[in-house]
């Protein structure tokens, strides 16, 4: 690995690196980078692929490889660091010139909500107050100025707070310093104890907005076309094992994020996530959908023009994908 992409990797995680990357017989096979975003109680979902055999059954070789966020897997991915990551589809990177291909899309709808703190009851009662979020253009922050504007709360009239992570922003709004936030729906068991609620979920104000698209680039979609494939074809089955055992997944969250067996985020995120169909395990690429969250970046200022989608999207590999795996 590149020390360039190795500095990129989060502090603390390089046990996690080595339990992600299979050590199997085909050494002479070169490995598939594929770039994740910082496990939490979705990690049961995500690792999935690398359990198993399921890397192994379709003869890819498979690095899970964790980056602190979505730049720094795109800038992985340009460079030649990663052979995929993913997340929502780059559309302010693509419209300055960067090159990136959605291959498919497994998280399609957004577990995110607002949560606030004692006396907050509406979307209204945050006007003069401060919201936690993350760097300007980020999910959370598009969460937040959306909800905002679905309710007609004018964002020059609230203070935002830009305090990183999904676990620092939680304890930024349990603290007292902030009045709100936009996390995870994982908080959602804990946040009683801390006199916190659940105001909004994302999902029901940005219902087309998905979470994670599958991105390579169209070099190696032309150098490693076979392994493209190969990849789609072991997530397909990874995500679809992990829907129907709900013990191993959650497992899988727990020994992953370091949460104790009595903590209930990640069986709570699970039956979450069943209950609203937020998993495809078929990796569809809904162009509505996809012009649909294009429209919403377009508004919010942060995507400073539209791109052509269907210059961002491969199908081939995809539909290669569910052949292979008999769907």
């Amino acid at each position: 690995m590149k020390k360039t992409l190795a500095a990129a990797c989060l502090p603390g995680l390089a046990a996690l690196a080595a339990i992600v990357t299979p050590n199997f017989a085909a050494a002479q096979q070169a490995p598939w980078r594929h770039g994740i975003l910082e496990p939490k109680s979705d990690a049961g979902f995500i690792m999935m692929a690398s359990q198993r055999d399921f890397a192994q059954k379709h003869s890819l070789n498979l690095q899970l490889v964790p980056l602190k966020n979505e730049t720094l897997a795109l800038r992985a991915l340009i460079a030649g660091e990663l052979e995929s990551y993913e997340g929502t589809p780059p559309f302010s990177a693509v419209a300055r010139g960067a090159e990136a291909k959605v291959i498919g899309c497994y998280w399609v709808g957004l577990p995110h909500s607002m949560f606030v703190r004692e006396g907050i009851s509406a979307i209204k009662d945050l006007d003069g107050k401060t919201i936690a979020s993350s760097s300007p253009g980020s999910l959370p922050d598009l969460i937040a100025r959306a909800t905002l504007d679905h309710f007609n709360v004018p964002t020059a009239n609230v203070k935002f707070a830009n305090v990183g992570g999904d676990a620092d922003r939680y304890r930024a709004l349990a603290g007292g310093v902030v009045d709100a936030t936009v996390v995870s729906a994982e908080y959602a068991p804990i946040a009683p104890k801390d006199k916190l609620s659940l105001l909004v979920k994302a999902r029901d104000i940005m219902p087309d907005f998905m979470r994670l698209c599958y991105h390579v680039t169209a070099k190696t979609l032309a150098d490693r076309g076979e392994d493209t494939v190969r990849f789609l074809a072991t997530e397909m089955d990874a995500l679809g094992y992990a829907l129907s055992h709900r013990d191993e997944t959650v497992k899988l969250t727990q020994s992953t994020t370091g949460q104790k067996a009595e903590d209930p985020r990640g069986a709570a995120f699970f039956d979450d996530v069943v209950a609203t169909k937020a998993i495809d395990p078929t990796l569809p690429i809904p162009m509505a959908k996809i012009e649909s969250m294009q429209q919403i970046l377009l508004k919010a200022g942060i995507t400073p023009k539209a791109v052509d989608i269907k210059s961002m999207v491969e199908t081939g590999p995809r539909e290669k994908a569910l052949l292979q795996v008999g769907k």
